[in-house]
């Protein structure tokens, strides 16, 4: 499969993670951003971001339960 030139490769499911986990963080670079959004389908990111909060929020009420419960 040939690629032209101009049509700069998609990043690979490793690079996705990282730059969702930086946007969750606020330190994405601007090299990644633009790497990101010059990528014609967002819709991993969003998928990728979704599963990102939902993994966040239900971590966060893990430690919240184990502290309750530990602290009981």
């Amino acid at each position: 499969m040939n690629r032209s030139p101009d049509k700069p490769r998609p990043p690979t499911l490793w690079q996705m993670l990282c730059s969702v986990a930086a946007a969750a963080l606020g330190v994405q670079s601007s090299k990644n951003r633009e790497r990101d959004f010059s990528h014609d389908k967002p819709w991993h990111f969003i998928v990728l971001g979704i599963g990102f909060t939902l993994v966040f929020v239900l971590g966060l009420l893990l430690i919240v339960r184990l502290v309750l419960y530990f602290m009981v």
